[in-house]
């Protein structure tokens, strides 16, 4: 399981990171809105924590955003508010639980796991765009059954832009994403394992179109048959 974690307490971020790997699960950690967003776009996260008091957005406000970014995982608040208004405006905008500093940590990941629990089904879904599909569960790619090949850079690159299908993904975000590979990425990374993707997905009749969005970054998106 990978989790995010939204806190801009640097103090709390390393004591939570401590207590979550602890329980045997992945977790990123950002300090601010921006990074946030950015984050969620470039990875399916299983689990996001998110407090409300961030320095460049109120958390709420980016709570209503990744809801309207696509973001499908359960998010846990964790915040110092402890208004009966907080906690209901949380709820509406799309939280799944809210959880009052100061929290006992036994409690954060009895909490985590619950939501967990409840959401294990989200990752069994396959996308489709056009005559491709994708498993995120399992990273398999396939054109009417028969399996894509794909190195680990397209398979990276290609999760992002089919749960983004349709939209334009931003170069910078499709670089975070090649990042998590392992390999030190080059300037023209990303246009190099687009332009792979692209051939790969030309050799055959996916009736789907990766077009270069020039000087934003990159859409996938359905094609029309031919007649």
């Amino acid at each position: 399981m990978r989790l995010l974690l939204i806190e801009d307490s640097p103090r709390l971020r390393d004591l939570l990171t401590e207590r979550v790997h602890g329980a045997g699960w992945r977790l990123d950690s950002v300090g601010d809105a921006s990074q946030a967003r950015t984050a969620c776009a470039a990875v399916a996260y299983d689990l996001v924590l998110l407090d409300l008091g961030l320095p460049d957005y109120d958390g709420l406000e980016l709570l209503t955003q990744l809801r309207q970014d696509g973001l499908a995982a359960p998010i846990l608040v964790i915040t110092a508010r402890s208004g009966i208004d907080d906690r209901v405006n949380a709820l509406d905008k799309g939280a799944d639980d809210f959880l009052i500093k100061p929290f006992n940590h036994l409690e954060l990941l009895a909490r985590c796991r619950a939501l967990l629990r409840r959401t294990t089904a989200h990752m069994l879904d396959v996308v489709e765009v056009g005559a491709l599909t994708f498993e995120p569960a399992s990273g398999a790619a396939r054109i009417a059954g028969e399996v894509l090949p794909l190195s680990p850079r397209e398979r990276s690159l290609l999760e992002v832009l089919v749960r983004h299908a349709g939209q334009v993904v931003p170069k910078e975000t499709l670089e975070m994403k090649l990042s998590e590979v392992g390999d030190e990425i080059s300037t023209n990374a990303v246009e190099l394992a687009v332009s792979r993707l692209r051939r790969r997905l030309l050799a055959f009749d996916t009736r789907v179109a990766l077009e270069t969005v020039r000087g934003i970054g990159y859409l996938l998106r359905e094609a029309p048959a031919h007649a």
